[in-house]
């Protein structure tokens, strides 16, 4: 049996994004920037994905612009926007559990001269509004919060950020990194009052680089990406047909039968974290049901190097991340995340991710629990020689 048990990480594509996929690259080739039918058929699958997309989140279609990915929607969001509002001040408040594609932009406009704030967490990595309310002054610009935490799965308080943000910062703008959180929640940028917003077609089930950012048609911000003009010249450069046109049948199909889907998501949580609370030394570090995201589970496996423990499921088909996938595969120090949330130095190298897609079943949970109750106790005494 095979549990794979990494979907924080990607996704596998659907059936009929592989299928719109192929035809756009086999039969519907066409450049959208071509004035001929060729061009005209690619132009509609572009089209018609913009349409979709935003439709999902009730907003206007020429606010979403087709990226790379998350990492490069991340990065416009941030520099794009601070280079366009510098001159109205320079300060960007962010904190400091965000992805390294919210993390390095900061540090890099850091090195630009803006002044950079960096919030504290608690132990469940939601944020400090009084840490907050401390930070927001009227220099201040840009506030970049993510939506859902790609560790451990915290649910950050945007309503009362964009709350605090009007009464001390109105002329700031909120972006979200809601990578880890579209296609799990309903995200409506225009009633949460969230400015700009980053997504990746890979974790909902479409194909690897590909993504949006929403910027909502109030606000400015810089190009990063000069060429073509295409976009309305915000970002050029060829349309990358195929991957828009799977992006946007991965975002239909997150939101057909949605309420269901998330119940789903979880109700396999909730058994997993109940699973989990059965065995000794387990140290969860992700809130129970709807606290936090309905598809990430954290937890520290006290006495087992996280390591030794991802390759042991491995072998038996189960497979689980120990840190964000971005890095997690490169010799890199221990997460920022757990310390920030104050997790016990002996945990730090002892903490493992485990994420659900709709395609999980309550079978490979178990499966996976069963393998941690006979794999534990082997491996603790192992370690201690």
């Amino acid at each position: 049996m095979e549990a794979y048990l990494d979907n924080s990480a990607t996704t596998g594509c659907l059936d009929r994004v592989r299928d719109v996929v192929v035809k756009t690259m086999m039969e519907d080739f066409g450049n959208p920037s071509s004035k001929h039918l060729k061009g005209v058929q690619a132009e509609r699958y572009v089209r018609e994905s913009r349409e979709a997309i935003a439709k999902t989140m009730k907003v206007k279609e020429q606010e979403i612009f087709f990226t790379s990915g998350g990492t490069e929607s991340d990065n416009w969001a941030l520099i794009g926007a601070a280079m366009a509002k510098k001159r109205q001040g320079n300060h960007i408040i962010t904190t400091a559990v965000e992805h390294a594609a919210v993390l390095q932009p900061a540090l890099f406009l850091k090195e630009q001269g803006f002044r950079v704030t960096f919030l504290p967490v608690d132990r469940y990595g939601r944020i400090r509004l009084s840490e907050l309310e401390n930070a927001l002054d009227e220099d201040t610009i840009l506030v970049s919060v993510m939506y859902v935490n790609n560790e451990i799965g915290a649910r950050e308080p945007l309503d009362a950020v964009r709350t605090m943000m009007k009464k001390k910062a109105p002329r700031a703008l909120l972006h979200t990194d809601a990578i880890q959180a579209y296609g799990k929640y309903r995200i409506y940028p225009k009633r949460e009052g969230i400015d700009l917003l980053s997504v990746s077609g890979h974790k909902i089930h479409g194909p690897k680089g590909t993504g949006f950012l929403y910027v909502d048609e109030h606000v400015n911000i810089r190009p990063l990406i000069l060429g073509g003009g295409q976009q309305k010249g915000m970002r050029s450069g060829t349309d990358n047909v195929p991957g828009i046109a799977g992006l946007g049948e991965a975002a239909r199909a997150a939101y057909e039968d949605f309420p269901e889907k998330q119940a789903y998501l979880y109700e396999l949580k909730a058994h997993f974290m109940e699973g989990l609370a059965a065995l000794p030394d387990v140290v969860p570090n992700s809130l129970p049901g709807e606290e936090g995201a309905p598809h990430i589970v954290s937890a520290s496996f006290r006495g087992v190097r996280s390591e030794v423990l991802l390759h042991a499921l491995e072998e038996k088909g189960i497979y689980v991340s120990s840190g964000s996938a971005c890095s997690s595969n490169k010799k890199l120090p221990v997460s920022t995340v757990l310390k920030e949330i104050g997790l016990e130095k002996e945990l730090l190298d002892a903490t493992l991710r485990f994420s659900f897609s709709t395609f999980t079943t309550r079978e490979e949970l178990d499966y996976c629990l069963d393998a941690l109750k006979e794999l534990l106790p082997l491996l603790r005494r192992f370690s201690r020689h």
